[in-house]
């Protein structure tokens, strides 16, 4: 366990495996789940998208984001939901980054171990070896 600060308030609290903000502002994302939950319980909801769940219950869209990722809130009852992308924006049902953000990083990577594997094989054909002398032994 550490001391740490609230990202949301700045208060000093022991932040834990479990949790990674106070306890004041847990209770408060706690009632903002149960209204989101609430709202999204009634069949007439199940359809909404981002825009018109922060609209309707006031909670934020990066603490709805937080419901999402933690699974809290599951996308597969929920058809029209997604959030957007954390490199791109485009929206997503599922992860962080999405299909062309991944194949992007994933080329990266690629790239950076075929340079890395070249500078290897540069530095092992630009050693030098020298035959021992026995007569001069330096």
């Amino acid at each position: 366990m550490n001391l740490a600060n609230c990202p949301n308030c700045g208060r000093l609290f022991v932040k834990t495996s479990f949790r990674d903000i106070c306890e004041d502002c847990y209770k408060e994302e706690e009632e903002a789940f149960e209204k989101v939950y609430h709202f999204l319980r009634k069949r007439e909801n199940r359809m909404a998208t981002m825009a018109q769940i922060v609209d309707a219950t006031g909670v934020k869209e990066s603490l709805l984001i937080k419901f999402i990722q933690s699974g809290r809130l599951k996308l597969a009852q929920f058809p029209n939901l997604t959030y957007p992308c954390a490199r791109c924006g485009t929206l997503i049902r599922k992860g962080k980054l999405c299909e062309n953000c991944l194949k992007d990083l994933n080329q990266q990577l690629e790239e950076l171990q075929k340079d890395e594997e070249r500078k290897k094989r540069r530095q092992a054909e630009s050693i030098y070896y020298t035959k021992r002398n026995d007569e001069n032994k330096f």
